[in-house]
């Protein structure tokens, strides 16, 4: 039988606090709030407890932030698209921001066993004045353990609603998608960190980020594999291509700590999950 959770989460701001509630149905609900940064930035982790989905299994997340408030959403670990013979396994999560709120969406890894049948959609509407930065990493197959991803597929979607659309399908039968240099040349994570407004960003602070990016990627191992660039007045968004997850990672957190900063005038803080 096909499990479907939902999880509704909104944050909203009073007095100078950012405060989260929840309703949740079936396996998916958040951990106890956090505050590490101060009252006005609240931390979430969304769990999972099944951690993983097969035929039909379907994660529904929405995210509603109010008016001035900041969340920080992550996960303890990589969301699992396993083997299936039957229907697509679904993740799907909507943020939407009112004027001049924050969100940071930071999941970890999508992981892709290799006969999946998966779709990961993400969609996000910005009032004016309101920013997130997130990242979306995919791994295909777990190369470390010999598990390569030579069957299934899968189909993401990335879309800030009306300016900026990703969408695309990864088949493991399609080799020259999978190896050939004009496409993943062999590498098995794919990853995006972005900063999305839903006002034009001045033109300074684009080419602040874009400058800050490409910093943390010229020192980078990564650095012919990633890039930065500013589709849109609304939009930075860098790629990097790797090997494994573990390198990818680790060039999103770096620009992510460069950025927040520079762009918000807060410490590059990480989550506390992300130490265990």
């Amino acid at each position: 039988m096909a499990w479907h959770a939902r999880l509704a989460l909104h944050y909203e701001r009073q007095a100078g606090r950012t405060n989260a509630r929840f309703q949740h149905e079936g396996p998916l609900r958040i951990l106890q709030s956090l505050h590490p940064e101060g009252p006005g930035i609240c931390h979430n982790v969304v769990v999972h407890p099944p951690s993983g989905l097969v035929a039909g299994d379907r994660l529904d997340i929405s995210v509603q932030v109010d008016a001035g408030a900041h969340g920080l959403v992550t996960t303890p670990g990589a969301t699992r698209f396993y083997r299936s013979e039957g229907d697509r396994a679904v993740q799907d999560a909507r943020l939407v921001l009112a004027e001049n709120a924050r969100l940071e969406w930071l999941p970890m890894e999508a992981l892709c066993y290799s006969g999946c049948q998966a779709e990961n959609r993400l969609q996000l509407q910005l009032a004016p004045g309101s920013q997130v930065i997130g990242w979306d990493v995919t791994a295909l197959g777990l190369p470390a353990a010999n598990q390569p991803f030579v069957a299934g597929q899968l189909q993401q979607h990335l879309e800030l609603e009306g300016v900026w659309l990703e969408r695309g399908r990864i088949a493991a039968s399609d080799a020259r998608l999978m190896d050939g240099p004009l496409g993943l040349a062999g590498h098995r994570c794919m990853a995006t960190l972005y900063l999305l407004a839903g006002t034009d960003l001045p033109r300074e602070t684009r080419e602040a980020a874009l400058t800050l990016a490409r910093e943390q990627i010229e020192t980078h191992p990564l650095r012919a594999q990633a890039g930065a660039t500013s589709p849109h007045p609304r939009v930075v968004v860098l790629r990097v291509l790797a090997p494994v997850v573990e390198p990818a990672m680790d060039l999103l957190k770096a620009v992510r700590n460069a950025w927040r900063p520079a762009l918000w005038e807060l410490a590059p803080n990480p989550p506390r999950t992300w130490a265990l």
